[in-house]
């Protein structure tokens, strides 16, 4: 499989502006993904897309690759999969291309290989969602948090930032699960999904990857197992990543 990764990231996040190139023990945000994606899978194209001057400037300073694209873009994945039609040569319908978030600061070698896995086991997935399971109830009740309900199969049936499925008093056996912020697509999925607009769902929970059930077609859950893992959605989660960093197994790797 020929497998492209994409990391959206732009500065004027509406709950943390500035947040890719905010430091993070000394580095910044965009730095730990894009170093650990490095690490994590043997690319064959690897990038940052985004629409902002300073990133490209951070990683021109860095020697990341780097591809411009529209201001206009509000849904990370809609950047995604315009930055593939840039760097494609040429477009290839079951390319694989991965999403991965410019605020996953702790993402590791089984996420990225959790998301690519299925494609080369089942020729009918034709994207994939990392899912983690939420163990702490203050997590299932953050609204930051976007947790996903899904089939007996594992095809991702909705994303909310609601405590779901419900239940009156959370246990970590209730099997919730969390998304993480890396997607894989095969180009064709994903280029049937930028054509879409955006749908109902996608507009009320703030989450792209809604557009997808909203228009009668599904992810694949790429489940991983518990543990600490913080994506960056406010300042907050800052100090909560720089406590989980000294006991994590890529620090100190890049």
């Amino acid at each position: 499989m020929t497998t492209v990764g994409i990391i959206p990231a732009r500065m004027g996040a509406s709950r943390f502006p500035g947040k890719p190139l905010h430091p993070i023990a000394g580095k910044p945000m965009l730095e730990h993904v894009y170093a650990r994606a490095k690490l994590a899978w043997d690319w064959d194209t690897l990038c940052i897309a985004t629409c902002d001057d300073e990133i490209r400037e951070f990683a021109d300073r860095r020697g990341y690759p780097v591809v411009m694209t529209s201001d206009s873009h509000i849904r990370a994945l809609d950047r995604v999969a315009e930055a593939y039609t840039i760097i494609a040569e040429p477009e290839a319908e079951d390319d694989i291309v991965v999403c991965v978030q410019g605020d996953e600061p702790l993402l590791a070698m089984d996420t990225i290989s959790a998301v690519i896995a299925p494609f080369g086991t089942d020729d009918t997935v034709d994207g994939t969602m990392l899912a983690v399971p939420i163990t702490d109830e203050s997590l299932y009740r953050n609204p930051d948090i976007v947790k996903i309900v899904h089939d007996i199969k594992g095809n991702v049936l909705y994303t909310s930032r609601q405590p779901v499925p419900y239940c009156k008093a959370f246990t970590p056996e209730l099997g919730a699960l969390r998304v993480g912020g890396i997607f894989g697509f095969r180009w064709h999925f994903l280029k049937w999904f930028s054509d879409l607009p955006e749908s109902p769902l996608e507009q009320v929970e703030s989450c792209d990857s809604n557009r997808i059930p909203d228009n009668g077609r599904f992810q694949r859950l790429a489940p991983i197992a518990a543990r600490p893992y913080f994506s960056v959605d406010s300042p907050e989660d800052i100090a909560l990543v720089e406590e989980a960093l000294p006991d994590d197994p890529m620090w100190g790797k890049y």
